[in-house]
Protein backbone atom coordinates (compact mmCIF):
# COMPACT_ATOMS: atom_id res chain seq x y z
CA UNK A 1 0.00 0.00 0.00
CA UNK A 2 0.86 3.70 -0.73
CA UNK A 3 -0.17 5.51 2.40
CA UNK A 4 0.64 3.96 6.09
CA UNK A 5 0.66 5.47 9.02
CA UNK A 6 2.39 4.68 12.60
CA UNK A 7 0.06 4.25 15.03
CA UNK A 8 0.03 2.98 18.45
CA UNK A 9 -3.32 1.27 19.38
CA UNK A 10 -4.08 -2.02 21.01
CA UNK A 11 -5.09 -3.08 17.79
CA UNK A 12 -2.33 -6.22 16.31
CA UNK A 13 0.84 -5.14 14.61
CA UNK A 14 3.16 -5.72 11.96
CA UNK A 15 6.82 -6.67 13.08
CA UNK A 16 7.72 -3.11 11.67
CA UNK A 17 5.52 -1.22 14.03
CA UNK A 18 2.65 -0.23 11.22
CA UNK A 19 -0.52 -0.89 10.77
CA UNK A 20 -2.29 -0.90 7.58
CA UNK A 21 -4.59 1.98 7.55
CA UNK A 22 -8.47 2.11 6.85
CA UNK A 23 -9.90 1.89 3.90
CA UNK A 24 -11.45 5.33 4.04
CA UNK A 25 -7.71 6.95 4.25
CA UNK A 26 -6.57 4.58 1.59
CA UNK A 27 -8.85 6.33 -0.46
CA UNK A 28 -7.98 9.73 0.53
CA UNK A 29 -4.53 8.99 0.09
CA UNK A 30 -5.19 8.07 -3.43
CA UNK A 31 -7.79 11.28 -3.76
CA UNK A 32 -4.88 13.53 -2.72
CA UNK A 33 -1.92 12.50 -5.16
CA UNK A 34 -4.16 11.60 -8.26
CA UNK A 35 -3.87 15.17 -9.03
CA UNK A 36 -0.37 15.57 -8.42
CA UNK A 37 0.28 11.93 -10.89
CA UNK A 38 -2.54 13.03 -13.39
CA UNK A 39 -1.17 16.44 -13.58
CA UNK A 40 -4.45 18.30 -13.25
CA UNK A 41 -4.39 22.07 -12.72
CA UNK A 42 -6.28 25.09 -11.01
CA UNK A 43 -9.49 26.33 -12.33
CA UNK A 44 -7.69 29.69 -12.66
CA UNK A 45 -4.35 27.88 -14.01
CA UNK A 46 -7.10 26.06 -16.74
CA UNK A 47 -8.20 29.40 -17.76
CA UNK A 48 -5.07 30.93 -18.27
CA UNK A 49 -3.85 27.84 -20.55
CA UNK A 50 -7.22 28.78 -22.37
CA UNK A 51 -6.80 31.89 -22.76
CA UNK A 52 -3.35 31.51 -23.88
CA UNK A 53 -3.94 28.48 -26.44
CA UNK A 54 -7.30 31.14 -27.84
CA UNK A 55 -4.64 33.33 -28.27
CA UNK A 56 -2.19 31.31 -30.12
CA UNK A 57 -4.88 30.00 -32.25
CA UNK A 58 -6.06 33.55 -33.42
CA UNK A 59 -2.61 34.33 -34.35
CA UNK A 60 -1.82 31.51 -36.18
CA UNK A 61 -5.36 32.59 -38.28
CA UNK A 62 -4.14 35.89 -39.15
CA UNK A 63 -0.78 34.74 -40.21
CA UNK A 64 -2.61 32.46 -42.58
CA UNK A 65 -5.43 35.30 -43.66
CA UNK A 66 -1.80 37.30 -44.00
CA UNK A 67 -0.44 35.00 -46.08
CA UNK A 68 -3.43 34.58 -48.20
CA UNK A 69 -4.13 38.20 -48.99
CA UNK A 70 -0.31 38.31 -50.20
CA UNK A 71 -0.18 35.49 -52.68
CA UNK A 72 -1.54 35.65 -55.64
CA UNK A 73 -4.18 32.63 -55.89
CA UNK A 74 -6.82 31.14 -58.56
CA UNK A 75 -10.11 30.29 -57.34
CA UNK A 76 -13.08 27.75 -57.96
CA UNK A 77 -16.59 27.04 -58.15
CA UNK A 78 -17.67 24.07 -58.61
CA UNK A 79 -17.19 19.82 -57.71
CA UNK A 80 -13.04 21.03 -56.71
CA UNK A 81 -10.94 19.14 -53.66
CA UNK A 82 -9.35 22.74 -53.09
CA UNK A 83 -11.48 25.50 -54.04
CA UNK A 84 -7.61 28.12 -54.10
CA UNK A 85 -5.00 26.91 -55.71
CA UNK A 86 -1.78 29.10 -55.42
CA UNK A 87 -1.40 31.22 -59.00
CA UNK A 88 2.12 30.59 -61.01
CA UNK A 89 3.30 32.68 -63.95
CA UNK A 90 2.89 29.34 -65.94
CA UNK A 91 -0.59 28.98 -64.79
CA UNK A 92 -2.93 27.83 -67.01
CA UNK A 93 -6.73 26.27 -66.58
CA UNK A 94 -5.76 22.39 -67.30
CA UNK A 95 -3.02 22.80 -64.43
CA UNK A 96 -5.35 24.66 -62.57
CA UNK A 97 -8.10 22.24 -62.81
CA UNK A 98 -5.55 19.41 -61.89
CA UNK A 99 -4.22 21.00 -58.79
CA UNK A 100 -7.29 21.71 -57.52
CA UNK A 101 -8.20 18.07 -57.93
CA UNK A 102 -11.57 17.92 -59.72
CA UNK A 103 -14.30 16.25 -58.27
CA UNK A 104 -17.06 16.14 -61.64
CA UNK A 105 -17.89 12.22 -62.06
CA UNK A 106 -18.35 13.29 -66.01
CA UNK A 107 -16.26 15.79 -68.49
CA UNK A 108 -17.29 19.62 -67.27
CA UNK A 109 -20.19 20.42 -69.83
CA UNK A 110 -19.79 24.07 -68.69
CA UNK A 111 -16.55 26.35 -68.16
CA UNK A 112 -16.14 30.14 -67.70
CA UNK A 113 -13.74 32.76 -66.28
CA UNK A 114 -13.92 35.59 -64.53
CA UNK A 115 -11.30 38.21 -64.85
CA UNK A 116 -11.37 41.41 -63.40
CA UNK A 117 -15.48 41.54 -63.55
CA UNK A 118 -15.43 40.19 -67.21
CA UNK A 119 -16.96 36.65 -67.93
CA UNK A 120 -14.87 34.43 -70.56
CA UNK A 121 -16.71 31.36 -71.91
CA UNK A 122 -14.31 28.65 -72.63
CA UNK A 123 -15.46 25.61 -74.73
CA UNK A 124 -14.25 22.62 -72.58
CA UNK A 125 -14.07 20.56 -75.52
CA UNK A 126 -11.21 23.46 -76.51
CA UNK A 127 -9.82 22.62 -73.34
CA UNK A 128 -10.21 18.54 -73.47
CA UNK A 129 -8.49 18.53 -77.24
CA UNK A 130 -5.16 19.99 -76.29
CA UNK A 131 -5.61 23.88 -76.71
CA UNK A 132 -4.69 25.52 -72.48
CA UNK A 133 -5.68 28.89 -71.64
CA UNK A 134 -3.29 30.75 -69.55
CA UNK A 135 -4.85 32.29 -66.40
CA UNK A 136 -3.87 35.50 -64.12
CA UNK A 137 -4.03 35.99 -60.42
CA UNK A 138 -6.90 36.52 -59.53
CA UNK A 139 -9.01 34.93 -61.30
CA UNK A 140 -12.12 32.78 -60.56
CA UNK A 141 -13.26 29.59 -62.68
CA UNK A 142 -16.03 28.50 -62.81
CA UNK A 143 -16.75 24.76 -63.63
CA UNK A 144 -20.06 23.14 -64.57
CA UNK A 145 -21.18 19.44 -64.99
Amino acid sequence: MLCRFRTRSKREKSSSGFQSAPRSAVFFCFSLLLPILSGCVSASEARARQREAYIAGEQAALARMADAHNKPVVSFIGPFQNPTVSWTHDMTLAKAIIAAGYLGTADPTHIMIIRSGQAIPIDPKQLLSGEDIPLAAGDLVQVGP
